[in-house]
């Protein structure tokens, strides 16, 4: 992998239900491309070798979050890990040993 982004999707609504609804819009539009992604409780990482990818997947988080209708703004706080001619470390290699008691 060369590139990895967490994305904090935060839709502008104090009804903590649909909060939760527009969330699950955006990860459902993040599993659907494919790519390696761990969802946690604050962010989503989503890994790849295409850098332009994920940046085109982090511009339609915010707008299938709008699409979702019932808010209009949304803030998103993204961190992006980049290693052009390289490596980065994995989401396996990140948290794996962490969830092994999880799997029993």
């Amino acid at each position: 992998m060369q590139a990895s982004v967490a994305i904090q999707v935060l839709p502008q609504t104090l009804d903590d239900d649909e909060v939760v609804r527009i969330v699950d819009q955006v990860i459902a539009y993040i599993k659907s491309t494919g790519l390696h992604c761990y969802v946690g409780p604050y962010e989503t990482v989503i890994e790849g070798d295409d850098y332009e990818e994920l940046m085109d997947i982090v511009k339609e988080c915010q707008l299938v979050a709008l699409r979702a209708g019932g808010i209009k703004k949304v803030s998103s706080y993204i961190k992006v890990e980049y290693e052009p001619n390289g490596e980065i470390l994995s989401i396996d290699k990140k948290v794996t040993k962490h969830h092994l008691d999880d799997a029993k």
